[in-house]
């Protein structure tokens, strides 16, 4: 707040507009802008696209953004936090797939696996249907886009192209070609090729079962040792993250009293959720003792807040829950890879609001047919949001067009979406833990908490 991030062109922007293969027309034309200085990323943005064309920006807006970066303060602390990430993301793939085959392995015949699968499944569509009601009950109530201001939409490029049918993407989750899904990071793809893998490991002799069971338990045992090390360097990550996010913000005051309406109903929905939901789930299905798992979750919740990733916050995750909850490595390592991918309680939550906001915002009546829609697609939509980059603006596109309602309402949900997005994504890496404890406690297990 005391650093806020400003743009402009200045002298050393030229090196990285080179090393970005921006053309030199380009470079002169910014040139005449040299020395201007503007504090917010909008104004900056508007004055370049006036300069050199909406649509050549639209093509080198991340190298031009880049190039015009003034934060001297944040940038000196904002690389821990790009390392942090950068080494979460590099342990996700194997660890999920180490876990995931080491698990089924574990679990043994396919009985087990089918009763496990069914419990998790169970408890992911249950838990969302609830977070999805609960958004819906508050936003109905409270009303945020009743004479909210349209003016503030921002433009928004390319979800339509983004967008999938639910066919395509179960049709997808089975790769073509498996090394291509690590590449780009497909994970229901990956997650279907553990299952897989490990199911059939199950299925051959006894000599290759046993070797193949002992090597992806070994490699598990070391991307746990590899995460536990990057795990020391959490506080430092999570200040090098959060001080970039909150400079880079435009004008926060002014965001939160135009659209604090709004915020406020997201936050409170995911803090009912939250806070009493999951916890009562937790005592009455898991008999366990909810904010007592919720302590043993703080690192893993803090992270998936700053981060903004349940994806990168896995490895915290199986770590709390494992080493502070007790859940079993068996049971972990199943629930945990799946929820992060397949559980979206927060987003699933979030989108219903957001979808009934812009009705409210451009005056559309929503029926009970249309609010019922709404909570199905939602539903539908959350499961298939990870194998969909952009997913959270790309899964309310999918309930707009649902609904008929105007696909640019989602530019004015945008200004927020960043901030709102950290507490969307803890109340999914939370809903994950509290499944992995209650399907734990229905196996017959004794845990910590």
């Amino acid at each position: 707040m005391i650093f806020p991030t400003q743009h402009g062109i200045q002298e050393k922007s030229y090196k990285i507009l080179k090393r970005g293969g921006i053309e030199q027309s380009v470079t002169d034309r910014l040139s005449t802008i040299e020395g201007k200085v503007y504090d917010g990323q909008d104004r900056f943005e508007n004055e370049v696209q006036e300069l050199i064309g909406s649509e050549v920006y639209k093509k080198n807006s991340q190298v031009i953004l880049k190039a015009a970066y003034i934060n001297k303060p944040v940038s000196w602390v904002s690389w821990m936090g790009d390392i942090f990430l950068r080494a979460l993301k590099m342990i996700i793939i194997p660890l999920i797939l180490s876990s995931l085959i080491s698990g089924i392995t574990n679990i043994g015949s396919g009985t087990n696996l089918g009763r496990l699968s069914f419990k998790t499944f169970g408890y992911y569509i249950m838990t969302s249907l609830f977070a999805i009601v609960t958004g819906l009950f508050l936003v109905n109530i409270i009303k945020p886009g009743v004479g909210a201001d349209l003016n503030l939409s921002q433009a928004v490029e390319g979800l339509e192209e983004k967008q999938r049918t639910f066919r395509e993407i179960l049709i997808e989750i089975i790769p073509d070609n498996i090394f291509q899904a690590f590449n780009d990071n497909q994970m229901l793809s990956i997650i279907f090729f553990a299952i897989l893998f490990g199911f059939f490991i199950t299925k051959v002799d006894n000599r290759y079962r046993n070797t193949l069971k002992n090597a992806f338990n070994a490699i598990f045992e070391v991307m746990m040792k590899i995460t536990l090390f990057v795990i020391r360097f959490t506080p430092f990550g999570i200040f090098g993250i959060v001080a970039k996010t909150v400079a880079d913000q435009d004008n926060l005051a002014d965001l939160v009293s135009s659209m604090g309406l709004y915020m406020g109903t997201v936050i409170a929905a995911l803090a009912i959720h939250f806070l009493i939901t999951l916890p009562i789930l937790t005592k009455f299905l898991g008999k366990a003792h909810p904010f007592r798992h919720m302590k043993n979750m703080a690192t893993p919740l803090f992270t998936a807040f700053s981060t903004s990733s349940s994806g990168a916050t896995l490895p915290l995750t199986i770590n709390a829950v494992e080493k502070n909850s007790g859940v079993s490595n068996k049971i972990s390592s199943f629930t945990l890879p799946l929820g992060a991918t397949i559980n979206m309680d927060g987003t699933a939550l979030y989108e219903c609001v957001a979808a009934m906001f812009i009705a409210q915002a451009y005056g559309v009546e929503m029926t009970l047919v249309n609010q019922f829609i709404i909570v199905i697609t939602a539903l539908l939509a959350s499961i298939g949001a990870a194998a969909i980059p952009m997913a959270g603006l790309v899964m309310i596109t999918v309930i707009l067009t649902a609904v008929n309602l105007p696909l640019e309402g989602v530019g004015l949900i945008l200004a927020v979406d960043r901030i709102l997005d950290m507490f969307r994504t803890a109340t999914n890496v939370w809903s994950d833990s509290c499944g992995a404890v209650i399907i734990a406690r229905s196996e017959g297990e004794k845990l910590k908490v």
